[in-house]
Formats: structure tokens, sequence, C-alpha cells
């Protein structure tokens, strides 16, 4: 990352303590160094139909819109090297914090890496509600960082981002058992919701610094959920008290979807680093679990490292875990029936 380029502004910004500084807008047009992936920006090609298997299309990023119930939503979508065409992959869609943007997320979280090794999709939307530089996720009935709640022409991002999963599986081979949605801050709240209100499209998801348990939470089955958040965390604090869409603890949430999941026993194990609580014996397979980072701020675990002048506000960075590679490792032991 090129000096002074902070992750929730573009190059050249400056940081504001009180308003997008505190919610990732992040790693934009060049910020992210030799890490970030180019993007190809323009329009792909329409849906091939119900099924994008059989068709080789170009691997990497790529930039390109979607129209769904009359907004134009901005999608990068990174299709791991290797890729033919010919076999059905799993699709992870990664949304970003408050603020902030797909390509800042693309490059805050390294994740195409990851997929690029375990060869999976990784998509990341963009929202549409805008915030300084960047956009903010209409999350039902939760307020937006500024406290307001969000317009009422706000458009559903819960039917964007299930309209996303059935046009990525026309353009692409995508196994529509194995969908899963992670994301930070805004983006992880975002995520929680579709574990609620999309169970029948998410086998599982993976909220980063923003786990919570959606009241009501209309979800058909039990959802599987892994979870990581510091606790250095002032943003999303990990023992609630924070803004309106933050008042109970991070481990309230995981006790609440555990309840969902009607899992039978819990147990937290304390390592190098972190605290892993694991709720077991929950119905139809699933499972619940919570790192915790010891003395980690509002971050990305085992993310690109980040200069002072953010740490400093964000909070402490922590590779103890790689958040990464153990959602992977997660998701692929939880999908549909």
């Amino acid at each position: 990352m090129q000096p002074g380029c902070l992750p929730w502004r573009r190059c050249g910004g400056t940081i504001a303590a009180a308003g997008a500084a505190l919610l990732l807008a992040a790693l934009i047009a060049g910020c992210g160094g030799a890490g970030a992936a180019a993007v190809s920006a323009g329009t792909l090609p329409a849906a091939a139909g119900t099924s994008g298997c059989g068709h080789d299309d170009a691997t990497g990023s790529q930039q390109y819109t979607l129209t769904v119930r009359g907004h134009r939503r901005t999608v990068i979508v990174h299709i791991p090297a290797g890729y033919t065409g010919k076999r059905k992959l799993a699709l992870v869609l990664n949304l970003h914090g408050s603020g902030s943007t797909a390509s800042a997320q693309e490059a805050f979280s390294g994740m195409d890496t990851t997929a690029d090794a375990d060869h999976f999709i990784v998509a990341y939307p963009q929202a549409l509600i805008p915030d300084g530089t960047g956009y903010d996720w209409n999350i039902p009935g939760v307020p937006l960082y500024s406290g307001k709640f969000p317009p009422a022409s706000a458009p559903s991002d819960v039917a964007f981002l299930t309209t996303l999963v059935r046009d990525l599986a026309g353009r692409y081979c995508v196994d529509l058992s194995r969908v899963y949605a992670t994301g930070i801050s805004g983006g992880g709240r975002m995520a929680s919701q579709l574990g609620c209100d999309a169970s029948s499209v998410f086998a599982a998801i993976a909220p980063v610094s923003g786990l919570r348990y959606p009241s009501p939470c209309p979800a058909t089955r039990p959802v599987p959920v892994i979870a990581f958040h510091g606790t250095a965390d002032t943003i999303d604090p990990f023992n609630g008290s924070g803004l309106g869409y933050w008042t109970y603890s991070v481990p309230a949430a995981a006790h609440m979807w555990s309840g969902h999941d009607d899992c039978s026993a819990s147990r937290t194990t304390a390592l190098r680093g972190y605290r892993l609580t694991r709720y077991t014996g929950c119905a139809d397979g699933a499972q619940v679990e919570l790192y915790a980072l010891i003395g980690e701020g509002h971050e990305w675990p085992g993310g690109p490292a980040m200069p002072k002048v953010i740490t400093s506000v964000l909070g402490p960075q922590s590779d103890a875990v790689s958040a990464n590679a153990l959602m992977w490792a997660f998701f692929r032991a939880h999908a549909l029936s």
C-alpha cells in the first residue's frame, strides 16, 4: 500500500475521525499496492441463462453492472485461476463496510488470493446509499452509521444480493448449494441479515466485525455461522454499547444464533492471541463459531498489514488467525441440502 494511503479515503484524502474514517472506505484507486487485483471495468455479456456452466470465461477480476428493480448496481467478480467452466464452484459474496466500496473491500480483505488457491468464485457487490466517498447497505429496520434510517426510496439490498446470486449462476459455473456471505462492519451486519432473510440461498455466513442476530429472523433452517471480532474494536465494541445498530455484545449475538440453530453445547477455548467459542450439537449439522481476537481493533484478521496512521484510528491488527482461511474451511463443511 502506498505510504499514507488510508483505508477509508481515496489517496490524498484526510482523516475524518468522526465520519467515513471509522468505517473502512478503503484502499481505493491504487491504494492496494501489489496485493490489489487489477479490475477491468465494463459491462460483461448478459447472463447465459439458468446456468453458466460450459462457458470458458477469462479469469481474474472484472467489474460489471446489473440492473435490479430499476437500480443500476456495481459488482466486481473474481474468477479463480484455472477456471474452465466445466466444474461447479462455490460462490462467496464479500460485502464492504459502511462508507466503503466494492474495490476497497477486494483489496482490504485480500480474498482473491484465497479464491485462487482454493478455487472458488468471490464477488464484491457495492451498496447504493451514498456515504462520503462510498456507500451504505440498506439493512431492514436498522439505522445507518449517521443514526438516520435509510431513505424510503432506498432499494432492497436483500433483493439485490439474492438476484446477484442468480445472475452470477447464469454467467459462471456456480454450485448453488454452496453460496456464502461474508463482509466487514456494515457488510458483516448485512451478511447477518442475509442469514435470516435468505437462508434458502446462503448456506453459511461469516461476519467480520459485524455479527448481529436480526429480529425478527425468518430463517427457515439452522444457519451455520462463523464470526470474527476484535476485543479492542471501538467502532463496533465487542461488549456492545455502541451506536443505534450496535447495542448488545458480540458473544450475545453468537449465543442468539446458537439458540436459533438449536445447539446443545458450547465450549470456549483460550488460545494464543484469541478465544474460540464453539457451539455444537446444533440442528441439521449447523455450527456457530466466534473468534474473539485479543487486542485487535476494527480489522480483517490476518488481512493486509496497515500503517500506524490507520491502526491508530481503527485499532491494532492481529495475525493470530487468518479469517479467509478459517471461513473457507468452515464454508467447505456446510452446504445446502
